[in-house]
């Protein structure tokens, strides 16, 4: 649909009619202004000239036309389209240090690291929040941004899935990967700024105390909902035959319950792929997505492309018979 912004601006049509049938002046005997006579010495020549200039009157009413056209300000409405209103601006700190290579997760019933189930779980997660800008943070000795916030939740997890342990280092920065988050949403709204912050272990790298991070993040109105990865229980092979051991046993959970409390989120302790599944649900219910999708109607101004229209015509006006753009007037 096409609206006019300024559509009084059309009473300036006329405007060149009513200037032909001003009154004219009478010439004072000094000089006229006119094409050479020799010229128009022939009726072939006449004819031409006559065409020639109906041809360049059309252009000048076309150009003016296509100016008072684009000062008015057309708009062209396009069909209405349906937008999901943006939600939050999440962040997820994947944690890739050497510890998270333990293989006391299963996927499908098969044994897989911590990453990989992590991995899993986290793809189904970023499909489903629609509306939301979702952004990667890795860390292991030190923190990196994977990928920015961003709407492309497709891309967003190919990049995840490209992650692998070690690529940031082997010990853990917990507190650095905070710090970053922090960085990337301090200039969002205050409501809207989530980080989930997943590991496998303690603090032992970084230039950053995590209880620090925490403390600014909470003044920063950074939420931050903690997840604790790894099983209680695992059976390993030794000299002796098989034993139980704990391979969670370096986690500080207390840490992390600290940060959570500390910023308003939670903790959570994925023991399984089928914990880690259930403590997505729940931030799916914590942190939930718009639940209405409004409508909107794409609007394109066609100004520029009125004048430049406008511009050719004035331009072929301006061109003389012989196809030059130079206009000379001659005195008899």
């Amino acid at each position: 649909m096409l609206e006019l912004t300024w559509p009084w601006l059309l009473l300036l049509l006329p405007l060149p009619v009513l200037v032909y049938w001003l009154p004219k002046t009478k010439p004072n005997g000094e000089a006229i202004w006119w094409p050479s006579i020799k010229q128009f010495s022939t009726e072939k020549k006449n004819k031409e000239l006559s065409r020639f200039l109906s041809l360049r009157a059309i252009c000048l009413v076309c150009s003016w036309i296509l100016l008072v056209l684009a000062f008015s300000r057309p708009i062209w409405f396009g069909e209405p389209t349906q937008v999901t209103p943006s939600g939050r601006d999440l962040l997820i700190a994947l944690d890739l240090s050497g510890s998270m290579q333990t293989e006391d997760m299963f996927l499908e019933n098969e044994p897989a690291n911590r990453l990989e189930a992590a991995k899993s779980v986290l793809a189904r997660f970023i499909t489903e929040r629609h509306g939301d800008r979702i952004g990667i943070i890795v860390f292991g000795s030190k923190a990196y941004l994977q990928a920015p916030l961003s709407f492309d939740s497709e891309t967003i997890n190919k990049l995840i899935q490209e992650t692998q342990i070690g690529f940031a280092g082997e010990n853990t920065a917990i507190g650095d990967a905070i710090g970053l988050g922090i960085k990337r949403l301090e200039e969002k709204p205050s409501d809207k700024k989530v980080l989930i912050l997943m590991t496998d272990g303690a603090n032992t790298a970084g230039r950053i105390q995590p209880q620090q991070a925490a403390t600014f993040a909470a003044s920063q109105n950074v939420r931050i909902h903690t997840i604790g990865i790894g099983a209680e229980s695992m059976m390993v092979q030794s000299f002796f035959g098989q034993r139980a051991v704990n391979p969670s046993r370096d986690l500080d959970e207390e840490l992390l319950k600290n940060i959570a409390a500390e910023t308003g989120g939670q903790y959570f302790r994925a023991k399984s792929t089928d914990d880690l599944r259930e403590i997505y649900v729940t931030l799916d219910e914590l942190e939930p997505t718009p639940s209405e999708d409004i409508w909107q109607r794409p609007i394109r101004s066609l100004f520029h492309w009125l004048c430049l229209a406008s511009m050719v015509f004035l331009g072929l006006s301006l061109v003389n018979r012989n196809g030059s753009f130079k206009i000379t007037r001659r005195s008899l």
